[in-house]
């Protein structure tokens, strides 16, 4: 769990992404990105970020800021609220390069780099397809995976998706978050992944 605000150096937002929030508990978090199909994170995002830090909160809340690069204008309106944040809140800034980043930000956060060259494999799935003769087909060719291997088929189906373009709501990056807990908790992997399938589809 993350006490401290931090800022992680990856090689895919997304993948990033859904691995962090699946470490964090459920609706404690909150996602903030340009939603104007642009990867830069600018003024407007830190605008944001700052209403959001001052909606009070009796637990910890975690502040997602994503974005391929941060505007330089965007960092200095996210100074002071770095160095004094508010109560229960941290700040979880993803980004794919340390260099776009200002020192002064830096000197604020811990810095954790999760770029690594770990080969995650392209699944031969298409989610928007899959039907029960899919998942039929699916639960007899994996009903005996295990724990390790069906973390690693939630993390290649998270990376598929993205590959494919596909944009997943929320609610639906909240299902791959239950599902890696739940396979922490020692649930039966084919069970997860089969209802995490039945979750994306929408059947």
């Amino acid at each position: 769990m993350y006490q401290k605000s931090t800022l992680f150096i990856v090689n895919d937002l997304e993948l990033a992404l859904g691995n962090i929030i699946a470490s964090l508990p459920l609706h404690s978090y909150r996602i903030i990105r340009n939603e104007d199909g642009k990867s830069e994170f600018q003024l407007l995002e830190a605008q944001k970020t700052i209403k959001e830090a001052y909606i009070a909160t009796s637990t910890t809340k975690y502040i997602c800021l994503l974005g391929d690069s941060f505007r330089t204008e965007a960092q200095n309106s996210l100074l002071k609220i770095l160095e004094e944040p508010p109560k229960n809140v941290v700040f979880l800034l993803i980004t794919l390069s340390k260099n776009s980043i200002l020192p002064t930000i830096l000197s604020r956060v811990q810095v954790e780099y999760q770029k690594t060259k770990k080969n995650i494999q392209k699944l031969d799935i298409d989610i928007t397809k899959i039907n029960l003769k899919g998942l039929y087909l699916f639960l007899k060719e994996y009903q005996r995976i295990t724990k390790v291997e069906a973390k690693l088929f939630v993390e290649s189906l998270l990376f598929t998706i993205h590959q494919d373009n596909i944009k997943l709501s929320e609610k639906k990056l909240q299902n791959f978050s239950n599902a890696m807990k739940l396979l922490e908790l020692n649930s039966r992997p084919i069970n997860v992944l089969t209802a995490l399938l039945i979750e994306l589809s929408d059947q």
